[in-house]
């Protein structure tokens, strides 16, 4: 009876089996095949068809074909081939493993990625390349993978950046980690990576590169430090970059303020906007897929819907509407972001123009009209000045002497304008000097100026002015006083 039981737990067994039996100098749990450090120079064979995770490395495999899983493995989603001295890998290596989710091709001898080498693995989830030789990645080596999410390929000699892998919603959507770590890289697009998602940034290592010092790229990673970003974060010291004419690495993080760059650090986030504008606001936050945030506003308002008249709206993706700007809707703006391990807060600062979108036409338009203004009135100054008739235009005569320099009635360049006679048909006869006559009441009339008697004291020497010499600019009638 024993002897019957073991034989049927053998058979059940999937290792019992001669087509499911485990290959020699490996070890089989259940649905897992470990053969590392089997000093194997080729894949075993055959392989059970139900594992699914399977160990090869730190053994001799230098080429993986296309013919090493000759029967289709449906359940592998793990396949190790560290440290073997892989040196080429046929495009058609994974055409039977269609489910792997981690593949493991470290510390070996690649040189080149070749084109749709991995277009096979659509399930892909975590590809480890680091410690190669990879110089050369064709545009088409990752085409679709859809669903990687890790991509290692530190410790390399790629002097490209692949700015391909990070644009969104191309060629990887959901990749959210990239190390390049250790390679080549002499120059990175800084304003393009600045555009990027800060949960993308938060996992894109670039230290140990021989970068060039570029204050774009200072303020890149300047506020990468200052969100926390752990690429940025945890690696300070081995960020450096090389200064122009220089020979000698630096830290990238200290080149604020310092010649010959005098990189200045760069804010946050800031927004400019004129009145009656519609702007959003992005809450920037480095957690992926958060839903639990809220917006304050500068007046420490705290926005969970729609706001005041529907003028402030709180998107589902999180941003921040603004619709027809107002003066009053500039300053800072705070999101609240509760993320997995932390909270996160980051401020958004809001300018608004204190004018429209057609602002600078209307204040082109103002600024022509006060020129042309300014130049009417220096003509009209100049026509007054120059083109005014002379008192004595028109006399032959005698002139009438000139009035002393103290008397300030006479002197004001508002009694130049001439006093008409009326009625006589002579042009400029009032400005004929006339003996003194007596008028209504016994006063002197406006031809002359009566004698005064002597005055004692201080005032003595003042004298009296001409009242008919005081005329408006505008008026031919004299003042009399």
């Amino acid at each position: 009876v024993l002897l019957s039981l073991l034989l049927a737990l053998s058979l059940l067994s999937p290792w019992g089996s001669a087509a499911g039996s485990c290959p020699p100098r490996c070890v089989c749990a259940s649905n897992l095949l470990s053969c590392s450090q089997a000093n194997l120079s080729a894949v075993p064979a055959p392989l059970p068809r139900f594992t699914a995770v399977l160990d090869l490395s730190h053994n001799n495999v230098t080429r993986l074909r296309a013919d090493w899983a000759p029967a289709r493995l449906p359940h592998l989603h793990a396949l190790l081939l560290s440290h073997n001295g892989l040196a080429f890998v046929s495009t058609e290596a994974f055409a039977h493993v269609p489910r792997l989710r981690h593949l493991d091709l470290s510390s070996n001898r690649l040189r080149t990625l070749d084109e749709n080498l991995f277009s096979d693995l659509g399930e892909l989830e975590v590809l480890l390349l680091y410690n190669n030789e990879i110089s050369t990645v064709d545009r088409t080596a990752f085409e679709n993978l859809g669903r990687l999410r890790k991509l290692y390929l530190g410790q390399n000699r790629i002097a490209r950046f692949p700015l391909e892998l990070l644009r969104e919603g191309t060629r990887l959507p959901q990749l959210a980690l990239l190390d390049l770590s250790a390679n080549r890289l002499r120059a990175v697009p800084a304003g393009e990576l600045q555009a990027l998602p800060a949960w993308l940034r938060d996992r894109l290592y670039l230290h140990n590169n021989p970068l060039s010092c570029d204050c774009l790229l200072f303020q890149l990673l300047d506020r990468g430090r200052r969100r926390h970003l752990s690429a940025v974060e945890d690696f300070q010291d081995e960020l450096r970059c090389f200064p122009p004419g220089a020979t000698a690495l630096v830290k990238i993080l200290e080149l604020a303020g310092k010649p010959p760059l005098n990189c200045s650090k760069a804010r946050e986030a800031v927004l400019e906007a004129h009145l009656g504008d519609s702007v959003t606001l992005g809450c920037d936050s480095r957690w992926q897929g958060v839903r639990s945030r809220h917006w304050v506003t500068p007046g420490g308002e705290r926005v969970l819907g729609d706001g005041g008249n529907g003028s402030v709206v709180l998107l589902a993706n999180g941003s921040l509407q603004l619709r027809a700007l107002r003066p009053e809707d500039a300053g800072t703006y705070s999101c609240w972001v509760a993320g997995p391990l932390l909270n996160e807060t980051l401020y958004v600062e809001l300018l608004v123009h204190n004018f429209t979108l057609h602002g600078p036409h209307d204040t082109l338009n103002t600024a022509y009209t006060t020129l042309v203004g300014c130049i009417l009135s220096v003509v009209l100054v100049l026509i007054y000045l120059y083109l005014t008739p002379c008192r004595c235009c028109c006399c032959r005569g005698t002139e009438k002497p000139p009035a002393p320099r103290d008397d300030s009635i006479n002197s004001s360049v508002l009694s130049t304008t001439p006093n008409h006679a009326g009625g006589t048909g002579e042009p400029c006869a009032s400005h004929v000097a006339t003996s003194a006559g007596t008028g209504q009441n016994g006063r002197f009339k406006g031809r002359g100026t009566p004698p005064l008697p002597a005055r004692q004291g201080p005032k003595a020497q003042r004298k009296v002015s001409d009242p008919d010499s005081v005329s408006s600019v505008f008026s031919d009638t004299p003042i009399v006083v």
